[in-house]
């Protein structure tokens, strides 16, 4: 019997508390599912440096998610951040070590997708070819993101300068990044 009272009293209680907070009336806004604003259309390439990984999307669709290597340290190289595809080379040199584009020797692959990562001019860090696709899918590079070649040429042929690239380290799927960077997804084109 006591325990039937507290319940009973619990419940008033519970009651007043919260018909004391509902003192005015809801609107049908605030009923109004939530829903983030998402208008960004045309291009966008997501770098997931957790799992390395690249998405490429084209006019509301997943075009190619591709898997890609990044910076040797996750931390401070292929910096995190919101760039743009500011160059667009076929065969670029690798000048450090004085070796001609198109040389299979050439570490950087036969394209490269130049972005302005930490003010530069999209000389410095880039999307790129590699000559060593035993380096894709792991932290290998000096801050660039290598693909496997035949990926980076099917990239490059789609990516327009000004193309925005997000680089980031998370646990949330390609299609939550989007909405996170406000790209609409329609759908997926893939191969």
């Amino acid at each position: 019997m006591k325990a039937k009272k507290l319940f009973t009293a619990g419940i008033l209680a519970a009651s007043l508390f919260t018909a004391g907070m509902q003192t005015a009336p809801v609107s049908a806004a605030a009923k109004a599912p939530v829903t983030q604003k998402v208008t960004q259309k045309g291009d966008m390439i997501i770098i997931n440096k957790k799992y390395n990984k690249l998405a490429f999307l084209h006019d509301g669709k997943f075009k190619m998610i591709e898997p890609v290597g990044t910076g040797k340290d996750w931390k401070n190289t292929t910096p995190v951040g919101h760039w743009k595809v500011v160059q667009k080379i076929v065969n670029r040199p690798y000048y450090k070590k004085n070796i001609p584009g198109g040389d299979p020797r050439n570490p950087l692959g036969p394209r490269w997708l130049g972005i302005n990562a930490n003010g530069t001019s999209g000389n410095v860090y880039a999307i790129h070819g590699n000559s060593n696709p035993n380096s894709i899918g792991g932290n290998v590079s000096a801050g660039c993101v290598r693909m496997y070649n035949e990926s980076v040429k099917e990239l490059y042929s789609q990516v327009k300068i000004g193309t925005p690239v997000k680089i980031t380290v998370s646990n949330k799927s390609f299609q939550d990044l989007a909405a996170i960077y406000n790209y609409k997804v329609n759908g997926w084109d893939t191969k």
